[in-house]
């Protein structure tokens, strides 16, 4: 019956939403999403590290240390047109990240401890050190911002663990002037940082190195550019959607019953 199809429609409409359940949203990474390491000035290697994406360099024109690094993806020096837009995007990115409400301030460390989905700010420096598990709690698609004012650090050998549906491809770190990543240390999400980052010796990440107006420097790391996210879903056209989908369902039975009772 049509008025089914409508309730049906209206309570996988309102479902999705309910399932989705956080203020915070996506950061479009838009050209730079294929990038696993973009620097403005120069990308720097040592030793073999190995980067699953493309790698980039706008407006500078200077990557060192390919080979032994090796770039399985394609290689873009100098103010190219697409790392000149990846960096046009990345810039856009980066002011979507540092806009969003904070759900959380005031948070400098994060040591061995567990967050859901949010927003989390720091005025200053943020630092990583032990186990940070990021627990998506089974949302669809859980996002997760960190803006700092300054720099981000992680300690040697600190690890990032996700959990209950966290992916890499939703984690973003808006970084106001430069990270660096500890020796031997396992990191996940997307690097936007407004100078420059470092990946110390050793270093494992499932994300992106993103720096808009200095160097990346590289040392036997892996970076490998997550698998693309699932669209997120409009909030507002889900409400209506499934107010609408409601209201015209209940309508038309009411209407039927009516009919039969006449």
């Amino acid at each position: 019956m049509k008025e089914t199809h409508w309730i049906s429609a209206a309570i996988i409409g309102l479902t999705l939403l309910t399932l989705r359940g956080t203020a915070q949203t996506f950061v479009d990474l838009g050209t730079a999403s294929s990038f696993g390491v973009l620097a403005g000035t120069v990308v720097a290697n040592t030793g073999a590290t190995v980067i699953n994406g493309d790698l980039g360099v706008s407006p500078g024109a200077t990557a060192v240390g390919f080979p032994p690094g090796v770039v399985n993806g394609t290689l873009y020096i100098g103010n190219t047109t697409l790392a000149a837009q990846a960096q046009a995007d990345l810039a856009v990115a980066y002011g979507l990240a540092a806009g969003q409400a904070a759900t959380q301030s005031g948070v400098t460390t994060l040591a061995n401890t567990t967050l859901l989905p949010g927003v989390y700010n720091s005025a200053a420096a943020l630092g990583i050190s032990g186990t940070l598990t990021l627990d998506g709690n089974g949302a669809v698609n859980p996002v997760f911002i960190f803006q700092m004012g300054s720099t981000l650090t992680t300690g040697v050998s600190s690890q990032i663990l996700l959990i209950g549906g966290a992916t890499a491809e939703n984690i973003f770190w808006q970084v106001g002037s430069s990270a660096t990543l500890g020796t031997s240390s396992v990191f996940a999400g997307n690097i936007l940082a407004n100078a420059s980052i470092t990946a110390t010796t050793g270093v494992t990440i499932d994300g992106r190195l993103l720096a808009m107006n200095g160097s990346i420097t590289l040392d036997t790391d892996t970076v490998t550019v997550p698998a693309g996210a699932i669209p997120e879903p409009a909030d507002i056209a889900l409400l209506i959607a499934g107010a609408i989908g409601l209201s015209i369902g209940g309508r038309r039975i009411h209407g039927r019953h009516a009919r039969l009772r006449a």
